[in-house]
């Protein structure tokens, strides 16, 4: 019965096959079970064709810009798949690109977020090259300019024209001005995040622009201001920013101390607030300490910032979780600052100490009073020997990480952790002369569950970079570009995240197999 089947279906295929191809007239006697398996290997081949666009389109999102181009090069159908289905783009701005800008946005025509970079000691893109970038990609919504000296403020009046639905715009080392920022401001009215870094064409002094609030104000949730001359000249955009909620300031030449309390004063949606190496004092952290929402605060290298400052800090934002301090061994925060943290902030989740000498004392009552404190890092500290670490491991019960560099103290202190903190998973030690690799041994001999990263080196400079200490649970994820090598344009190296890939990667696997197996299925039941 089985064989009959079997035949009438060889029957038919070969009829059907018949009917499509032209035969030779000779006859070749050929098995039946090849010709069946042959059959079936033609049919495979076929699934790759028969994948919707979307579904391709999934997997190509999942591979590497490395791969995605070669894929590109199989067929016209893969090739225009991808280039549908990309929306991060990676340019070398250089000026040879505006010939090109065509022919690539042609063939790129979904693109939503654009990175254009520029080698410092070549000539860049000018105003005409974004002019037309603008018009061809009228739906972007992240930009990305390096080093793109050669745009000025009426290249970004055209681009800014163009693309109303832009939220994200970050710039570095390029020359346009006031102007130029303030067109973006003024005609971008969903912009939500403006990172600045060394925008040269902004004038020092009581002659320059200011800059904002513009139409964007009403949008913005985050601004980062990074090494400007007149980072205050931002003060009218920053004030207008009612929904406010990141502000980050790092090496901006001024007096934040006059702005800060007009900002406080009409933003009060702000959670966060990063400071490195700005003039900014007492004065400037009690208007901040009226932002009541207040959960992440990062003082660097701030010396004129003390114990009185912070304490009104604490006493005021009583929802801080994170607080990172890099006192710069100017010793004007120590334990009584630390003391006020620990009276009125029981959210602590993150203390970050760098050049700060707190004692037993302060440490103490944070362990006791911020039951929820999950991330500790000490740095640069005179004063945090083995009685602090075998403080810190009998009362922090909610520590998971921990990290101790350029401390005295010893493997004494590293016993303390192998039988306190239940919670702590990893410790790292990085430059404690004191500690040996035997008393890491011991440790991780002791307590198998903790990962134990021990540091001999013996540069003992510290920097906020150096500690490990992470949680971007609340950050802003940068802006992830692919990277296009259209002819004479050569691309900068930019990848996604590993658990970006990791997750897309899975996700296309999933979405490729269920497809699999529903035109598996289909074909299956048509020819029954």
């Amino acid at each position: 019965m089985g064989q009959s089947v079997s035949s009438a279906k060889l029957t038919t295929r070969r009829d059907c096959n018949h009917s499509q191809r032209s035969f030779s007239k000779s006859t070749v006697l050929i098995s039946p079970m090849k010709t069946e398996e042959a059959e079936v290997i033609d049919e495979l081949s076929d699934f790759i064709s028969d994948l919707p666009d979307e579904c391709l389109a999934c997997v190509f999102q999942s591979l590497t810009p490395a791969d995605r181009k070669r894929c590109s090069l199989v067929c016209r159908r893969w090739l225009r798949i991808e280039g549908q289905s990309r929306h991060r783009l990676s340019l070398n701005a250089q000026s040879d690109l505006h010939p090109l800008i065509p022919s690539i946005f042609s063939r790129f025509d979904a693109v939503t977020k654009l990175a254009l970079k520029c080698d410092r000691r070549s000539v860049g893109i000018g105003d005409e090259a974004l002019a037309s970038i603008s018009e061809r990609c009228r739906n972007l919504t992240r930009l990305k300019l390096r080093a793109c000296r050669d745009l000025t403020d009426a290249g970004m009046l055209a681009f800014a024209k163009n693309c109303r639905g832009l939220k994200k715009l970050s710039c570095g080392s390029c020359t346009f001005g006031a102007k130029g920022m303030n067109a973006v401001l003024d005609n971008c009215p969903a912009l939500e995040e403006l990172s600045v870094k060394r925008l040269r064409g902004i004038i020092d002094g009581a002659a320059a622009e200011p800059i904002g609030p513009g139409l964007a104000a009403a949008s913005l949730k985050t601004i980062c201001l990074k090494e400007l001359y007149n980072g205050q000249c931002f003060g009218p955009l920053i004030i207008g920013a009612r929904n406010l909620r990141s502000l980050k300031l790092f090496r901006c030449s001024g007096d934040w101390d006059k702005l800060f309390p007009l900002i406080m004063d009409q933003v009060t949606s702000i959670i966060e607030i990063h400071m490195e190496r700005i003039q900014v004092s007492d004065v400037g952290l009690e208007a901040i300490s009226n932002s009541l929402n207040l959960e992440i605060l990062h003082l660097v290298k701030t010396p004129e910032c003390t114990n009185a400052g912070l304490g009104a800090v604490a006493e005021k934002c009583k929802l801080l979780r994170k607080l990172h301090i890099d006192g710069w061994k100017a010793n004007r925060i120590g334990d009584h600052g630390l003391i006020a943290v620990a009276k009125s902030c029981s959210n602590l989740q993150e203390l970050v100490l760098i050049g700060v000498n707190p004692t037993k004392l302060s440490l103490e009552m944070l362990a006791s009073n911020c039951q929820n404190l999950e991330r500790l890092a000490l740095c640069g500290s005179d004063t945090v020997g083995d009685a602090e670490i075998c403080c810190i491991a009998l009362k922090c019960i909610a520590l998971k990480k921990l990290c101790i560099k350029s401390c005295p103290i010893s493997d004494h202190g590293m016993e303390a952790l192998a039988s306190g903190c239940p919670n702590l998973v990893k410790v790292k030690v990085k430059k404690c002369r004191g500690v040996t690799p035997e008393g890491a041994d011991w440790l991780r001999a002791n307590r198998g569950s903790l990962s134990v990263n021990l540091d001999m080196g013996e540069h003992l400079d510290v920097t906020a970079n150096d500690v490990v200490v992470q949680d971007n649970g609340d950050g802003i994820p940068p802006v992830v570009t692919g990277q296009i090598g259209a002819p004479g344009i050569a691309s900068s190296s930019t990848a996604r995240s590993t658990s970006f890939k990791l997750s897309g990667l899975l996700g296309g696997r999933s979405f490729m197999a269920c497809t699999l197996r529903r035109l598996a299925s289909s074909n299956g039941s048509s020819r029954s």
